[in-house]
């Protein structure tokens, strides 16, 4: 039984490592911003899961008990990815649109980039 544990930890820690090393690689080498994405919240999500999952496994086999730490690692990751996806879209947003190119906020009611409020007429 111990033997399978250790192959269990091991398979995820090869698993977390792989994923892990696409994610970064994915983010130094893709091309645009927009492509960025998906590294750092995808892979490298999925890459962190597999080492949590590994020590889960471990603590169970070495200690008998179920350790809680790793979820909250993971509830904080999952919590933080979507974050980050979000700073990484609207600096592509803002770095390629101009005002102009915007559409008026009257258009569409649901476009929250540039909004701004009217100025107000100077009185001559």
């Amino acid at each position: 039984m111990a033997q399978i544990y250790e192959i269990l930890i091991a398979a995820f820690l090869v698993i977390g490592g792989v994923f892990g090393f696409v994610g970064s690689y994915g983010l130094i080498k893709l091309d645009n911003p927009m492509s960025r994405l998906h590294a750092p919240t995808k892979a490298t999500t999925l890459g962190v899961g597999g080492v949590l999952i590994a020590s889960i496994l471990f603590t169970l086999m070495s200690e008998g008990r179920l350790s809680l730490h790793e979820l909250l690692i993971t509830l904080f990751l999952f919590l933080t990815a979507p974050i980050t996806a979000n700073f990484i879209a609207k600096m592509h947003i803002h770095r390629h649109e101009t005002p102009e190119s915007l559409p008026k906020v009257d258009e569409d009611q649901d476009w929250a980039t540039l909004a701004r409020e009217p100025k107000p007429e100077a009185d001559p």
